[in-house]
Parts: structure tokens; sequence; C-alpha cells
């Protein structure tokens, strides 16, 4: 039976986005209002901040005999993240770790200046980078996997995370990604705003 009365937003986290909830009649209406909520929090996206561990990296470690720990990306993910600079998103990265060669990668090669390694409180961070930008809290799309990340998640406009999350972060979730950590959740998170917006690249 299809509700006569205005349904409230649903909260965040709930499981038709979070994918626990099989579509049917009795709760197509709170589907389709959800959804509409998360649209609506993806058109108003001004920048974006990703974790690294565990989101831009499958969340794995190889370490050689050296003792050095090698993590590998996905070059789609970093092709995304190019396009969304050009498309004038600022982009930040905060992670907990203090890797060279992801710093050399992210900076470098992707040209992403706002980089925050070695953070014990992300909160602390995530601040930094709105002074810095002038972007507020409620214009930024936060993607995370792990506990560090809930507090600037609760903060975001969009809170979203890969499909490999730990349970508590995807209860906070706006938006769970099909896809874990490493393999393109990024991109994937990117395209959809890009494209609500009408700035993904057309070819």
């Amino acid at each position: 039976m299809v509700p006569t009365q205005p349904q409230p937003l649903p909260p965040s986290g709930i499981p038709s986005v979070t994918g626990g909830l099989v579509v049917g009649v009795d709760n197509e209406m709170m589907v389709k209002i959800e959804l509409e909520h998360m649209f609506d929090k993806m058109r108003v996206v001004r920048a974006f901040v990703f974790d690294v561990d565990g989101v831009l990296t499958n969340n794995e470690l190889l370490v050689t005999e050296a003792g050095e720990y090698l993590r590998t990306m996905h070059v789609r993910d970093g092709q995304a993240l190019k396009w969304a600079m050009a498309a004038g998103y600022p982009i930040a990265f905060i992670t907990g770790g203090t890797s060279e060669g992801v710093k050399k990668r992210i900076t470098q090669h992707l040209g992403i200046s706002e980089y925050y390694s070695g953070v014990s409180d992300k909160t602390v961070a995530f601040q930094s980078f709105m002074q810095r930008t002038g972007i507020f809290s409620t214009e930024i799309c936060y993607m995370g996997d792990d506990l560090p990340d809930i507090p600037p998640m609760r903060k975001s406009a969009l809170a979203c995370c890969p499909a490999d999350a730990v349970p508590e972060v995807m209860a906070v979730c706006d938006y769970i990604s099909p896809l874990p950590g490493g393999a393109c959740c990024v991109r994937d998170v990117l395209e959809k705003v890009m494209k609500i917006q009408g700035k993904w690249p057309k070819y």
C-alpha cells in the first residue's frame, strides 16, 4: 500500500543503499525517497576527501625482504581523480600512513597538493583542508573504510565507503560502492557525483 502522507527523509546508512534491503511493494516508497535524498547530497558536493589504505589501495601490504611496504593502486582511479581536478574540484587525501611512494604517486604523479600523512586524528586534517580551500563540510564528499574515518564522515555532506569497509563505517554511509578498496571505488564515487552534476567527461 502506497503511503498517502509525505514520508520523512531516512537517515544515512539504511539498508536500501547499503545493500541489504530487498525492494518490494512494502518499501518501494522508502527506497525512492532515500535515493532522491542521496542524489540531492551528490548535487551539493564541491570537493572530495579520501582515505588511502583500503580506499585508494586494497588494504594489503607486500613486505619485501628489505622491509619495504608495497601497495597497489588502480590506474582508473588515478584517471578519474585527474578528471575531477580538471573539472575544478579540490581533492585531499588523509592517511595515517607515511609511505613516501604513496606520497609521490598522489602529489607528483596525480598533482594533488592536499595530502595529509601520518595523521592520527583525521578531523584535524579535515578542518585544515576546509580552511585552506574555503570549502564547507556540507559541500564535501568523504570516502573512508575504517574507524578513524568516521568523525569526518559524520561532518560531510556525502559519506561513502568501499564494499569491504568495516561494518561501523557502512552504518554511517550515504553510499556504499559495490567495488572494494583499490578496485575503482574512488572512480565509482567520482563518476556518480560528476555525472549528476554534468561534469563527467565525454568522448
